[in-house]
C-alpha cells in the first residue's frame, strides 16, 4: 500500500512539473519577444530544458515504478538514476550557453536596449508564483518518497527562483535607471547556480548507478537496529547499495545454531520487518549463520 501511494505521489509529481513547465515556456516566450532581457532568455532556455527534462523524468518514473520481471529482478528503479544524469548534463549545458551569451554582451561595446519592462515583469512574477508552487509539492513528494528524479527537478525548479526574481531586477534596473548591465549580471549568477545544483544531481546518479554504498547515516542506523535486535548474537558482511528511490540490503545475522529453524525464522523476519519500517520500499535480504561460525 505504501510504494503504491509513493508511486502516485512520484507521478503526481512528475505531471505537475510537466504542467508548469510547459505554461513557463509558453509565458517567456511571449515575454522575451516583448522585452528582448537576456535575463529573461536565460529563464526561457532553463524553463525549455525544464520542460525536456521533466519529460524524461516523468517517463523514468513511470518506467521505474514496473515490478521486477524475469529480466530485472530487482525492479527497474535504476531508470531514475539514468535521467537524473541525463538532468544533470542538460543543466550544465545550459549554464554554458548561458554564461557565455552573458559574457559577450558584457563585452560588447554596443549595449542592448532592454523594452517593455513592465509586461516583462508581470511575467516574471507569474513564473515565481508557479515554481514556487511547484517547488512546495515537489518537496512534499520528495519527503515522503526519497524519488531522486524528484529531488533533481525540484533542485533545478528552485534554482530557477534566482534567475527569475534576477530577470525582475534586471528590467526594474533598465526601466528605472537605464542601467542594462544588470541583465548579463544576473544570467551570470543563474548560470553559477545551475553548474553547482548539476554537479550535485549527477554525482548523487554516478554514485548510484556504480553501486555505491548507501548513506553512512543509513548504514549505521541498520547496524544499530540489528545489533539492538533479540536473539541476534552479531552480524556480518552488511552489503547496501541504492538504485534510484530504492534501498537494497544484504545482511549475514548470527544466531543460535541449537535453535529451532522455526524459531531462527521469526527472529530474521522481525528484524526484516524493522528494518522496513525504518527505511520503507527497502529490498531486504539476510542470511542467518550459526553463531559458532
Amino acid at each position: 500500500m505504501r510504494e503504491r501511494n509513493n508511486r502516485q505521489l512520484n507521478m503526481s509529481a512528475g505531471m505537475a512539473s510537466v504542467a508548469v513547465a510547459s505554461v513557463l515556456v509558453a509565458l517567456k516566450l511571449w515575454a522575451l519577444a516583448e522585452t528582448g532581457a537576456l535575463s529573461v532568455a536565460a529563464s526561457l532556455a532553463d524553463s525549455a530544458l525544464d520542460l525536456m527534462i521533466s519529460g524524461a523524468g516523468l517517463a523514468a518514473i513511470i518506467y521505474a515504478a514496473r515490478p521486477p520481471d524475469e529480466d530485472h529482478h530487482f525492479g527497474h528503479s535504476s531508470a531514475e538514476d539514468l535521467a537524473a544524469l541525463g538532468q544533470a548534463l542538460f543543466i550544465l549545458t545550459s549554464a554554458g550557453v548561458i554564461a557565455f551569451a552573458a559574457v559577450a554582451r558584457l563585452l560588447s561595446s554596443n549595449p542592448v536596449r532592454l523594452e517593455a519592462e513592465g509586461r516583462g515583469i508581470v511575467v516574471m512574477g507569474l513564473a515565481i508564483m508557479l515554481t514556487l508552487g511547484l517547488v512546495i509539492w515537489q518537496g512534499h513528494v520528495a519527503r515522503r518518497t526519497g524519488n531522486r528524479v524528484v529531488k533533481a527537478d525540484r533542485l533545478h525548479y528552485l534554482a530557477d527562483l534566482v534567475p527569475n526574481i534576477g530577470a525582475i531586477v534586471a528590467l526594474l534596473a533598465s526601466s528605472r535607471l537605464g542601467v542594462t548591465q544588470v541583465d548579463s549580471v544576473v544570467a551570470l549568477l543563474a548560470a553559477a547556480l545551475l553548474v553547482r545544483g548539476a554537479v550535485g544531481i549527477g554525482r548523487g546518479a554516478w554514485d548510484a548507478l556504480m553501486d555505491r554504498s548507501a548513506a553512512p547515516e543509513v548504514v549505521s542506523g541498520i547496524e544499530q537496529i540489528v545489533t539492538e535486535w533479540p536473539g541476534v548474537h552479531g552480524h556480518h558482511d552488511l552489503k547496501t547499495r541504492t538504485a534510484g528511490s530504492r534501498l537494497f540490503v544484504h545482511l549475514h545475522i548470527e544466531l543460535d545454531g541449537s535453535q529451532s529453524l522455526d524459531e531462527a525464522h521469526a527472529i530474521s523476519a522481525g528484524l526484516k520487518r524493522a528494518i522496513l519500517e525504518a527505511y520503507p520500499g527497502a529490498d531486504v535480504i539476510i542470511h542467518k549463520d550459526p553463531v559458532r561460525d
